[in-house]
């Protein structure tokens, strides 16, 4: 066993095949390898494509792939020639798990379909498909992007302001979410397969992701029957919760109920708005959003953001100064919760999961193209002759080729 296949953790001997690519199935696949699994990064001949998404780029990996990429084994594989195929199920004997995400149809095109192949032949194998919008129906085999399956699935028309229009979300969170349900549906597959003794398929997709992430704007549209309109930071059902200019940037409220609201009136000097008819209840708030809105900027207009948001979480009414990611990444609750970690020159965000006994950890930096491919050959069991052979055949990489012009 490898440093990595041996390493700790509730994952430890969980053994992941990973023939995803971008973001989705490797944010969803490092997970699990921060988790201790051995993942074995399956690339093409060209490589993952986000290697090449970039500046930023560091001692060769660009910052997109390094993201999403850590405590894994690359090996260059081929699947489109037979040996290549040949490697894949010899890999596929001592393993827990298959990801991929590739349109739909392409590993019946190679000859590794899960039903025809793959569950006939290894019955214990968990499969998990990530894909933009599944298999079938309308959209059925379309590619899919994160930005496109926001578009599509409503999530972009909720987003932004009435003078800005409706805005993409920043983060990528349907490619996020979708490897997180991923991630999900394995374990709870793996729980299944403890009691049964079979593996079985795993269907996940952009657009499911995206349309299940409507909340509360599917809840509401569905009781009212009222299409959500444009609110930028405000909540559709709570109020105070918004953005608010203060005396030296800019903070979030976030107050749920009313007590939470009688504890922002008093910070800011203001207690009788919590007597205020307006503003007695939440709905009441809600309707004279605008009123009290103005006159909460104007009692933060000599305040600081950081001092608000301190004294206010102290008090336990949610509010939050807008920090930019160079002061998140240096804040000390961020480095008190082990949310920066480094492993030589690597820098990445740290494992949001705490586990007591069997804690995750950032053991190894994201892996250079096909730079375990030898190790894992000899692993399963090839000699350096034939693997040098197979290397020369081009069914194992050990660098990335160019793609076709």
């Amino acid at each position: 066993m490898t440093e990595v296949a041996s390493a700790g953790g509730a994952l430890a001997g969980f053994r992941v095949v990973d023939l995803t690519r971008v973001l989705g199935g490797p944010y969803c696949t490092q997970i699990l390898s921060d988790h201790g699994a051995d993942v074995i990064k399956i690339e093409p001949p060209q490589g993952d494509e986000v290697r090449d998404w970039g500046p930023p780029f560091k001692d060769g990996l660009s910052a997109y792939f390094a993201g999403v990429n850590r405590n894994k084994r690359s090996m260059g594989l081929d699947l489109r020639s037979e040996q290549g195929r040949e490697i894949l199920f010899r890999l596929l004997e001592d393993a827990d798990v298959m990801i991929d995400n590739f349109k739909p149809g392409s590993l019946e095109n190679w000859g590794i379909g899960y039903d025809d192949v793959l569950a006939k032949r290894f019955p214990k194998l968990i499969y998990c498909s990530i894909t933009g919008f599944g298999a079938d129906g309308p959209f059925g085999g379309f590619p899919g992007y994160d930005a496109v399956a926001q578009a599509l699935s409503g999530q972009i028309s909720v987003n932004g302001a009435p003078d800005s229009g409706p805005t993409r979300i920043g983060i990528p969170m349907i490619d996020l979410a979708t490897g997180l349900y991923a991630a999900i549906g394995i374990l709870m597959a793996a729980e299944e397969r403890r009691r049964s003794g079979k593996g079985q398929r795993i269907n996940t997709c952009l657009f499911d992701t995206g349309v299940a992430l409507l909340h509360p704007q599917a809840a509401n549209y569905f009781m009212s029957g009222q299409p959500p309109a444009l609110t930028g930071n405000s909540h559709p059902n709570i109020s105070p919760y918004d953005q608010y200019q203060t005396g030296d940037g800019r903070i979030f409220l976030g107050i749920g109920n009313d007590r939470q609201f009688r504890l922002l009136c008093e910070e800011l000097g203001r207690p009788e708005l919590a007597q205020d008819p307006r503003f007695l209840h939440n709905p009441e708030r809600v309707e004279n959003r605008a009123a009290l809105n103005a006159l909460l900027t104007e009692a933060m207009a000599d305040r600081s953001a950081e001092d608000i948001s301190v004294a206010l979480l102290a008090k336990g009414a949610p509010a939050g100064a807008v920090l930019t990611i160079p002061q998140v990444m240096e804040h000390p609750h961020t480095h008190h919760r082990d949310m920066v970690v480094e492993i030589d020159e690597y820098r990445g965000t740290g494992i949001p999961v705490k586990l007591s006994r069997t804690p995750g950890q950032a053991r190894h930096k994201p892996p250079l193209y096909g730079s375990s491919t030898r190790q894992v050959l000899q692993e399963l069991g090839y000699d350096d002759a034939i693997i040098d052979a197979m290397i020369e055949a081009g069914a194992a990489h050990v660098e990335r080729t160019k793609p076709p012009s």
